[in-house]
Formats: C-alpha cells, sequence, structure tokens
C-alpha cells in the first residue's frame, strides 16, 4: 500500500492498473500480472496477481473485458486473459482464457486494432510480425499470419538482424510496426497484405522503438540514437530532436502525448528521467526533463494529472503529478517485480 499523493488531486473514482513484467524465469523477479487499484486520493494497492511467465507488454481489446499479453520467452506466446473486476470469476486476477504461439521469438508488444478485428504482436528475437485475426468474442484464431524480415543496421551487437519492436495501428487501418534491428517502419494494408511501397527506412542507427501518429505527423523515439524523429504523413524527415539532455547516454523507451494532445513525453532509461515537449506545429520544443522516480523506464502510462512510471530496475511503479502539462516527481511508489508495461483500465 501507499500513502497518498502530496496534496491528494482529485480523482472522483476508483481506477485500476494492470502491471506486466519480467518474471524469474524470463530474467526478472515479478509474479507475472499485478491488477493494481488506485483510490481518489492516489493510493496504490495491487489487489490480485495472476502467475504467468513473461508478460512484458499487455494491451486491451476496444470493447470487451479482455486483456492480451506477450509471453517474452524463446519459443513466443500471446495469452488472452478475461479481466473484469467485477465477475468474481476474476478476483483473484486477470483469469487466463487461451494461450498462442507468437509465430516468432521473445516477442515483446502486442497491439489490438481500434475496431477489435486484428491483433498484431511484435517478436522481437527474430524480427516477424505475427498478425492474428480476432472472432467476435476477442479471441484470436490459432493461425496468425507471418511476416518474417531480413536485413541489419550498421549497429553490429543491436542491429546484426531484424528486431520488431512496436506495432502501431495507424490512420486508415494501415499497420506500422517497427524494427529496430533494420532501422525500418515495416507497414501493412488493412486487409492485412505488405504496404506497396515497402518499409519506411529511417537514418541509419536510429534503432526505432516506439513510436505514434499526431496530427498528420509520426513520432519516432529512436533506442539506440537517443533521438526524436519527427516525419510528416508520408514519412519524410522534418526534424531530429535529443530526446535527453542530461548528457548521460540515453536508450529512449515509450512516447506518448499528453490527453489534451499540448505535450509529449518521452521515458528515457539512462538518464533515468521522463522529457516533456511542446506542440510548436509539428516540431516538438522541450520545456521540462524530470527524475522519473526510479532506475530505467521502460514505460508509462497517462491517466489525467497523473502519470505511472514502469522503472524496470528499481522495481517499481512511481507517480508523477502533472501541473499545465508538467511532471512532477511525488515520491509515491509501489512496489512492483521488474515492471515493463502499466496499462490504464
Amino acid at each position: 500500500m501507499t500513502r497518498p499523493l502530496p496534496d491528494a488531486i482529485g480523482h472522483a473514482e476508483l481506477r485500476d492498473l494492470v502491471i506486466g513484467g519480467y518474471t524469474p524465469d524470463t530474467g526478472g523477479s515479478g509474479p507475472g500480472l499485478t491488477r493494481v487499484r488506485v483510490d481518489a486520493a492516489g493510493r496504490m494497492e495491487a489487489v490480485a496477481r495472476t502467475v504467468v511467465p513473461g508478460p512484458s507488454f499487455v494491451t486491451a481489446h476496444p470493447r470487451l473485458p479482455l486483456l492480451y499479453a506477450v509471453l517474452e520467452q524463446e519459443a513466443g506466446g500471446v495469452a488472452v486473459f478475461s479481466d473484469d473486476p467485477d465477475d468474481p470469476d476474476d478476483s483473484d486476477g486477470p483469469r487466463l482464457l487461451a494461450e498462442h504461439s507468437s509465430g516468432g521469438s521473445f516477442p515483446c508488444h502486442v497491439a489490438a486494432d481500434p475496431a477489435g478485428a486484428w491483433l498484431a504482436v511484435a517478436n522481437y528475437g527474430d524480427g516477424t510480425v505475427a498478425v492474428f485475426r480476432l472472432a467476435a468474442d476477442g479471441m484470436p484464431e490459432p493461425e496468425p499470419l507471418l511476416f518474417p524480415n531480413e536485413g541489419h543496421g550498421p549497429d553490429p551487437e543491436r542491429q546484426e538482424g531484424p528486431h520488431a519492436h512496436q506495432a502501431v495501428f495507424g490512420p486508415d487501418g494501415v499497420l506500422h510496426v517497427s524494427d529496430l534491428g533494420t532501422d525500418e517502419i515495416r507497414r501493412f494494408l488493412p486487409d492485412m497484405t505488405p504496404h506497396p511501397d515497402g518499409p519506411v527506412r529511417l537514418t541509419p542507427g536510429t534503432g526505432p522503438r516506439h513510436f505514434l501518429h499526431h496530427e498528420g505527423h509520426w513520432y519516432v523515439a529512436g533506442e539506440l540514437d537517443g533521438m526524436v524523429g519527427v516525419y510528416d504523413g508520408d514519412w519524410r524527415e522534418v526534424a531530429r530532436v535529443p530526446a535527453s539532455e542530461s548528457g548521460i547516454r540515453d536508450h529512449p523507451s515509450h512516447i506518448a502525448v499528453s490527453e489534451d494532445g499540448r505535450h509529449l513525453y518521452v521515458a528515457n532509461r539512462g538518464p533515468d528521467t521522463v522529457t516533456t515537449f511542446a506542440f510548436d506545429g509539428a516540431l516538438p520544443v522541450r520545456v521540462a526533463e524530470v527524475p522519473g522516480g526510479g532506475v530505467w523506464p521502460r514505460h508509462f502510462a497517462l491517466d489525467g494529472d497523473r502519470l505511472y512510471v514502469a522503472n524496470q530496475r528499481s522495481d517499481a511503479i512511481a507517480v508523477l503529478t502533472l501541473e499545465d502539462g508538467i511532471p512532477t516527481p511525488t515520491g509515491t511508489t509501489l512496489e512492483a517485480g521488474s515492471p515493463s508495461c502499466v496499462l490504464m483500465r
């Protein structure tokens, strides 16, 4: 249990977080999936756990009370869970319904399309993209479409081959997948056939990790070059800006836009900070860089005027409050073994 946030902010209702992370059999110390209850005063309490190996990233169905998690192992998996806190059967934590092969090794990201028709998985280990068709009840068909990749980048240690890292359903239903190993954004049409124009090729050595689309532009966090790349809607480069000005070698992880669309946030591993950019047209202008509340901030989630940071190497979820869009560390944390993903429910 955590203490209330300083000058507790007025959320009127209970909220739930679901935390995914690395388990002892996948190099971490977490239990699997953890459901956390957050009250109006900002107190966090772990209320249920589900033991499952290496659920390093979790997402939700757009309409149904279902969660999808990758199981980041060499023989990669994708698991489906029922997650209805009002259902007595789910009171002990998200309830495992099904598990499938991810079609590749060490999957690290999963995304459901807004229509609930497709589930895309990025297999980091071998670079394969797997796409499952979803039935009306949200369950994946067992045999996914598989799209392997080939190639490499200039970094002999991190880019010796393809490493798919994130799947994003963009405008018009086009699936985009970053490949850290080949410095590409791969694209698939709404029917999940490869885009006729092929992948977007980024500056060699970028190491694209997480990325997003906002108001006609793409923003890419480069894990290897420490930059935020800005591209127009046709993927022409507009600008590249450092994710951190700390002077410490940076490996940016997650990137997200504020709920009001005014700010861009980037988590920086190494400096262990969160950088805030304001939008000047399409260009991000740095306005703040603050501690992320722990070590190795791998992911974060926004909820109104709070930002929850998964600090993987300090085994904790940290809470930052937002004032005029600028994060402020509160010192409030919740112990969580090797957290790698935070999902608001």
